[in-house]
């Protein structure tokens, strides 16, 4: 069992579905709205633990019925939650609209998640964790102090760029594992990445800048996986009807890091795509990441991916 540090946000989500988004300026009805426990950072604990993982979340929340209500969720889901830091702002909060074709537009305000610094990170004993899982959801500072104090400790550092910035070339050589989608590759290498092709010469430049492994996810498309010693892999995606593709990144990404450590990469490229699929299913974020049993399941029920090399 994988010992993960999950270092980055917590937000509520608060989702309005909508026959379509507007367009700008202009109002439109929505047609529900509700509550979920989300942020990239908390989204990819759930997903790690749900597979299997111990996991350890380390972030802010403010001292508010959102703050209190995002803990007690990751309590519910045997998270430890010994270095969530109470902060005296609000909790971050995500505004999602989904459209009927499942597709979101997400508006983040950073509360809390803003103010989480490199010394609140001071009393963790980084060499205890097998991996650490970080986001851009927290400030940049906070994943460089990680970054740089994991290098020296031989713990293995997983970074979901997202959203995506620029980041000093030093750093790259700092990543053990990047995982990111096709808009945030582009971002960070300046190719426009639209398919497997394209997500190769990205991920080829990304080792190149240093990065060990590197993960460029294409939805639909699947996703390519390469390392430094050359091996490349492009796995499918599960085809599934799609009702709300929120967390679905985070769950992938989550639950691939808990495989990693127990399978082989092609192995857990498969689990985490199936992880991803269950996720778009069902609508809200935490609550639509499935457990090892039901991916288990769903796998054996479902032929139609494959893997090549």
């Amino acid at each position: 069992m994988p010992n993960i540090l999950v270092v980055g946000s917590m937000n509520m989500d608060i989702v309005t579905r909508v026959n379509r988004h507007p367009l700008p300026g202009e109002t439109i009805h929505g047609l529900s709205t509700s509550f979920f426990s989300g942020g990239k950072g908390a989204n990819q604990a759930v997903a790690a633990v749900r597979s299997g993982a111990r996991v350890t979340m380390a972030g802010a929340l403010g001292g508010d019925f959102f703050g209190n209500e995002i803990s007690r969720l990751l309590l519910e889901d045997h998270i430890n939650v010994n270095h969530v830091r109470k902060k005296n702002t609000m909790t971050g909060t995500a505004i999602i609209t989904i459209d009927d074709s499942g597709e979101n537009n997400i508006v983040l305000n950073k509360g809390a998640n803003g103010i989480f610094m490199p010394e609140d990170l001071l009393d963790i004993d980084l060499s205890q964790y097998d991996a650490i899982l970080m986001q851009n959801e927290i400030p940049w500072e906070t994943n460089a102090f990680i970054l740089e104090k994991a290098g020296a400790l031989n713990t293995k550092t997983v970074f979901n760029p997202a959203p995506a910035l620029t980041i000093k070339d030093k750093y790259f050589s700092m990543i053990d594992l990047l995982i990111l989608n096709e808009i945030e590759a582009s971002e960070m290498t300046n190719i426009p990445v639209k398919d497997p092709e394209s997500a190769s010469k990205s991920a080829l430049r990304l080792i190149e800048k240093g990065v060990s492994e590197v993960i460029v996810t294409l939805g639909k498309q699947g996703a390519i996986y390469m390392n430094r010693k050359g091996s490349i892999l492009k796995s499918s995606a599960y085809v599934v009807p799609t009702v709300d593709t929120t967390a679905a990144g985070d769950t992938f990404i989550g639950t691939f890091v808990s495989a990693y450590f127990n399978h082989d990469v092609a192995s857990s490229l498969k689990y985490a795509a199936a992880a991803a699929a269950i996720a778009v299913t069902i609508e809200g974020s935490q609550n639509s990441i499935p457990y090892i049993k039901q991916v288990d399941a769903f796998i054996k029920e479902t032929q139609d991916f494959m893997i090549d090399v």
